[in-house]
């Protein structure tokens, strides 16, 4: 007998995350997140995605061992800016057991007809920076921090009780040796020139700061016009102030701005913290913080986190001086591999940008929905 119960309490929630743990042991592809951060998530007084969406963290029981987890997510924003009549469920993970999933999805479905919503969709986090989808291809190939992995019989489970695709997502990966900079260099200076814009760079994180408003904005304004995107608000930017920027090597964080010094572009890469985090196991400490400080500085990965452009600019070449000063970073630290995180099928614009550097596709993933 499956039993579904709500995780309301620190140790239940510390449970809800472990599930994953226990899932995923042993396998060399799953990263796992830092569970003192996992829990700072998930707690309403810290993080402001719980000021505009209601959450309900199941977990499943059989014989009295947790077999399976999600989040329930009503996103009001998304409600009522977007007019989208959807709940959302994240964060699932379960075993080898349709009913389990069955069950579970079940706790969604109350949730959605509670409030007289029209869908349900899956799996994606509370905003559009958290996590999203399961993976339908790559998994043989390592995850990376702003990813969940998941299991092939996922998509089986999700299709058999009526699930079906809602949005589709590619990965991928190309060597840093593909990038031939000429094509860029030489525009970046006309362009340059032509609309007296400028690059920014940096070297300090409190120089990054106030920049990020405006890149949030950018932000915002870039991908309005995607499927489900919800703006992020004002407390959510400092939110994000602190959980991201903060983590990210100012180095790797590029602004372009406009003779007015208004910002019209900007990149985010990471370092790649795949293999620290396995060897956190989910602990800062004892040796946690050593080996993420250690990719922090001398990873040879780097993951391109977010690239956006305003739509006056974006067909006037203004990521030339965007990949202009990515390569010239990449370079002098030595990267050899360039990670693209999940793109949305359909937002051809982003995908045309890496065209010349020959991307492999190497993971695919995807949403699923349901009519209530």
């Amino acid at each position: 007998m499956i039993t579904i119960k709500e995780a309301k309490t620190k140790k239940e929630l510390k449970e809800f995350i472990m599930f994953s743990f226990d899932l995923y042991k042993g396998n060399p592809y799953w990263v796992p997140p830092i569970i003192s951060e996992e829990l700072d998530t998930f707690d309403k007084d810290k993080n402001p995605a719980f000021n505009s969406a209601e959450v309900h963290f199941y977990l499943a029981y059989k014989e009295n061992k947790i077999v399976g987890k999600l989040a329930a997510i009503v996103n009001w924003d998304e409600i009522n800016i977007l007019k989208k009549s959807k709940v959302r469920f994240g964060w699932f993970d379960v075993i080898d057991d349709i009913e389990v999933t069955k069950a579970l999805l079940e706790k969604v479905y109350e949730l959605g007809n509670k409030h007289q919503l029209e869908m349900v969709e899956g799996p994606i986090g509370f905003s559009n920076l958290d996590k999203v989808g399961i993976l339908t291809e790559g998994f043989d190939q390592i995850g990376n921090m702003i990813t969940w992995y998941s299991m092939p019989y996922y998509v089986e489970h999700f299709e058999k009780l009526g699930l079906t695709k809602e949005k589709e997502y590619i990965e991928s990966t190309f060597p840093f040796s593909n990038i031939n900079p000429d094509f860029f260099q030489k525009a970046s200076g006309l362009i340059k020139q032509r609309y007296g814009i400028k690059s920014l760079s940096f070297t300090k994180t409190k120089d990054v700061m106030p920049y990020v408003d405006k890149m949030f904005d950018l932000f915002n304004d870039t991908y309005s016009v995607l499927q489900s995107f919800v703006p992020i608000n004002t407390i959510q930017k400092e939110y994000f102030k602190k959980k991201y920027i903060s983590f990210i090597n100012p180095e790797y964080i590029k602004f372009v701005l406009d003779k007015d010094d208004k910002m019209v572009a900007f990149a985010i890469m990471m370092p790649g913290y795949a293999e620290a985090l396995q060897k956190a196991k989910g602990k800062l400490f004892p040796l946690g913080f050593y080996h993420l400080l250690k990719a922090r500085n001398n990873s040879k990965e780097v993951v391109f986190y977010l690239i956006g452009v305003t739509p006056e600019y974006q067909s006037k070449g203004v990521t030339a001086l965007i990949f202009e000063e990515c390569y010239t970073t990449c370079k002098a630290k030595g990267i050899e591999m360039c990670i693209r995180t999940p793109e949305l099928e359909e937002n051809i614009a982003v995908q045309k940008l890496w065209k010349n550097f020959n991307p492999t596709i190497n993971k695919r993933r995807r949403t699923y929905s349901k009519k209530l």
